[in-house]
């Protein structure tokens, strides 16, 4: 049986993926949003390197991850509209 990973061998990988995108969002345009989701992940990566640190960072990565689909469906206008009865 294999052991599981630990979270100082993951943190770092994690964090590289955060910064990619973060460069992605950055020549998209999105400057406030690239900053921000750099500074968030600057904070958990430099503190305790433990399981919550790496679920926080797995959180964050899947959130950029959303802000990508939803950022190209609205460049792309295949976003859905709400309709408001009047």
């Amino acid at each position: 049986m294999m052991e599981p990973t630990s979270p100082a061998e993951e943190l770092p990988a994690l964090y590289r993926a955060l910064l990619d995108r973060v460069a992605q969002i950055e020549a998209e345009g999105r400057r406030a949003a690239a900053y921000s989701l750099r500074s968030e992940a600057t904070r958990i990566y430099s503190r305790s390197w433990d399981d919550r640190a790496r679920r926080a960072l797995q959180d964050l990565l899947a959130r950029a991850a959303d802000t990508r689909d939803e950022h190209h469906q609205l460049a792309h206008g295949t976003a859905q509209r709400s309709v408001t009865a009047a």
